[in-house]
Formats: C-alpha cells, sequence, structure tokens
C-alpha cells in the first residue's frame, strides 16, 4: 500500500556521461563549453554523470560542480570511482556514486548500398555519433556508417539511414518534409521525429524496441515497418 504523497518505484532515465581523462577543472570547462556551442538547446539544465575513472588522481569535487553548473549543467554525481576515499569525496561535494553496466557489443552493421553513398545532396557521416555530437544534413539526407550513442542527435531535412544502433535522437524532414524517413539497425532512441511528429523513448519500448525498423509518417501519426 502506498503512503500517503509519495510512491517509491525504481525507473530509468537517460543522462548524458562526461568521461574525463584529466583533472584540469578549467580545461574541461571550456571543452565542455565548445561541445554545448554546438548544440546549446539539447544541453540546457541537462543532467550530467561524471566518469573519472581514467583519472590518476581525486579531482576537486567541489569545483567541478561549480563548473557544471556554471555551464547550466546539472552535475548528478560519478561513476568509475575505484577506491572509498573517492566515493566519500563525491558524497561531500553533494554527488551520487552510480555505477553503469556493461553496454553489449554493437551488432555488425550492414553495409550500406553504393547507390546511397553516392546519392547527389547525402551527407556520409563515418563512424559512431557519440554523446554530445549534432550531425546535420541540410536540403538532404543523413547516412550515418556506424551507431548513434545516448545524449547524441542526428538531423536531416530529408531521410536518415543509421547503420547501427540508434540510442540518441534522430529528427527526420526537420524543415517538414513528410514523406521523410528515418531507417535504423536497432531501435533504442530517446526520441525519433519525422516533420515535427515525434515519440519518446517511453512510447517506443516495444514490438519494435531493439529491432531493425524503417519510421514514416502516415497522416498524423509516425508508423513502424520491419526492414
Amino acid at each position: 500500500m502506498a503512503e500517503h504523497g509519495i510512491e517509491l518505484k525504481g525507473s530509468s532515465f537517460t543522462l548524458s556521461v562526461v568521461h574525463m581523462t584529466d583533472s584540469d577543472i578549467q580545461q574541461v570547462k571550456r571543452q565542455l563549453a565548445e561541445k554545448i556551442a554546438l548544440a546549446p538547446a539539447f544541453f540546457r539544465a541537462a543532467p550530467l554523470v561524471i566518469n573519472i575513472e581514467k583519472l590518476l588522481q581525486i579531482p576537486d569535487f567541489i569545483a567541478l560542480a561549480d563548473a557544471l553548473k556554471a555551464l547550466d549543467l546539472v552535475p548528478v554525481g560519478i561513476t568509475g570511482a575505484k577506491d572509498d576515499a573517492t566515493r566519500a569525496a563525491a558524497r561531500a561535494a553533494g554527488l551520487a556514486v552510480v555505477s553503469t553496466g556493461k553496454i553489449p557489443m554493437q551488432q555488425e552493421a550492414t553495409a550500406a548500398p553504393a547507390a546511397l553513398l553516392n546519392q547527389p545532396g547525402t551527407k556520409v557521416h563515418r563512424g559512431p555519433v557519440r554523446s554530445g555530437q549534432q550531425v546535420y544534413a541540410p536540403n538532404g539526407s543523413l547516412v550515418i556508417l556506424g551507431s548513434v550513442s545516448n545524449g547524441a542527435e542526428v538531423i536531416a531535412d530529408d531521410s536518415i539511414h543509421i547503420y547501427g544502433q540508434l540510442r540518441g535522437r534522430a529528427v527526420a524532414g526537420a524543415k517538414g518534409n513528410e514523406s521523410a524517413r528515418i531507417y535504423c539497425q536497432q531501435l533504442m532512441a530517446e526520441l525519433i521525429s519525422v516533420a515535427g511528429h515525434y515519440q519518446l523513448s517511453d512510447g517506443l519500448q516495444g514490438v519494435n524496441w531493439e529491432q531493425p525498423v524503417t519510421i514514416s509518417l502516415a497522416g498524423e501519426q509516425l508508423k513502424f515497418d520491419r526492414l
């Protein structure tokens, strides 16, 4: 029986993760500011987890949290702590200590047809689109020869072809092209949109989740078909 006023339930949320390879807080702040400038709306008030597994010393967590807040980010916690001293320092700075599961190995992507790659106006991105990246194909289609990570965004005025996992956001028909489509080898998206009609992750986790699909617009509804 739920207590009056609250219910405590388990759930899952998508958080961006910044991987620190240097404990220089100002350098981290500068590099993040450059990333944010590429997609300011995407990062505004975004919750963030800090991965510190590659650091050789305990960073100044208070200064780090202040630097992130100054960029309008919301530091939630850290992951990758190797000892109790690091975990204690993070908690003292008001940061949670979280653990992450292993991401399954990416399935081998199907080769893109040469005709698609050579189509006039098509932009081709080779390799993964990493968290925080945005790839945009103006006035044409976009081909991703790799996966789209959580926290990444791919946008095209026409269709999007993803030869790998789609974990981030995909926006096709960005200027209203209702014939645009999204193709992906494995649907695990945070958000998909075709000509302004969109669905979030919670609404996607049905029979098409983790499956190869094509997404198109049928009237005012998104239509999903297996590849």
